[in-house]
């Protein structure tokens, strides 16, 4: 639960403005996506199964409900509204933030050390760049639902923290690293009165000597989110081998990937292979959807205060 990250091998909008400036912004974000919360609940079915790995009693999992029809470049919709979570949780471990975190706390082969400070970090749907270009990361495409949670507080949810979530690309690149000319799939949002956050994003790829994964950042405010030593956790999420075979099924949107897939597991893993199977249920996002459609996933993030 935290060792570093093996380095990727480049793949080939604009939001502006401070992250002060944002807040209002953000307040009216947030106030639309209310219309667009997903149902939580531990009934519903999940159209994908997580890793195989074994869930226990502590485990706490958002499923939503309803998969969506979407485009190749559109935004789901859905007329639900959450429910109240479980009131089972366990925390999120720490994980190494790994060498590519943009965060200010190591350096950058691309514009910037760290785009927290950055005019337009500040968004839900974090597939273009917004430093110099405005680049789109294409791959298939997935709406994210991230529900922070107080476990010392029977997991009652935590509203109005940050969480900064970054990945890599569909070739297993990272913005601002290794395709140093792009800042795409980074990206800030607040959490609302439910705790939740959304990210529309893409699958990430697979590259040499990780699990497929992405990274996140959990800060007590949007003004705190200032740099990763702010943070108050840095972990990251494991994608469920069954969606992981399903989309690199397509080796020309993801090329390699399948390959690479073919020799990790999260039990090899270097960053989630010595955590607990209710540790890596619980950081194993849930899916629904599908490759020609696109998928929804939702997780619950644990924290201790």
């Amino acid at each position: 639960m935290h060792h570093h990250d093996q380095a990727p091998h480049a793949d080939s909008h604009g939001h502006g403005h401070s992250l002060a400036e944002d807040m209002a912004t953000l307040r009216r974000l947030l106030a639309r996506r209310d219309a667009l919360k997903w149902f939580a609940g531990t009934g519903t079915l999940a159209l994908l199964s997580g890793c195989g790995n074994a869930e226990s009693s502590d485990d706490v999992v958002i499923v939503t409900d309803v998969t969506p029809t979407l485009a190749s470049t559109a935004t789901p919709t859905s007329t639900s509204t959450a429910t109240t979570i479980a009131t089972t949780c366990i925390a999120d471990p720490t994980e190494t933030a790994g060498p590519y975190p943009a965060d200010g706390t190591n350096a950058s082969s691309g514009s910037t050390a760290n785009a927290l400070t950055v005019s337009g970090i500040v968004r839900s749907d974090i597939r273009a760049s917004f430093i110099g270009t405005t680049t789109v990361a294409t791959g298939t495409q997935l709406r994210i639902t991230l529900t922070l949670v107080d476990v010392d507080a029977t997991c009652a949810p935590l509203a109005n923290y940050a969480v900064y979530l970054w990945q890599c690309d569909r070739n297993g690149d990272y913005s601002l690293y290794s395709a140093p000319t792009e800042s795409y799939l980074r990206g800030v949002q607040v959490t609302d009165a439910a705790g939740q956050v959304t990210f529309t994003t893409i699958v990430p790829g697979c590259y040499d000597g990780r699990y497929p994964h992405m990274h996140f950042e959990v800060f007590s405010s949007l003004t705190a989110a200032t740099g990763g030593r702010h943070a108050i956790l840095t972990s990251q999420l494991a994608m469920p081998a069954a969606l992981c075979n399903a989309v690199y099924a397509d080796t020309t949107l993801y090329p390699a990937s399948a390959t690479r897939f073919a020799t990790i597991s999260t039990s090899s893993d270097n960053v989630f292979g010595d955590n607990t199977a209710a540790q890596v249920a619980q950081q194993t996002p849930t899916f629904a959807g599908s490759v020609a459609d696109g998928y929804t996933a939702s997780a619950v993030i644990g924290i201790t205060r």
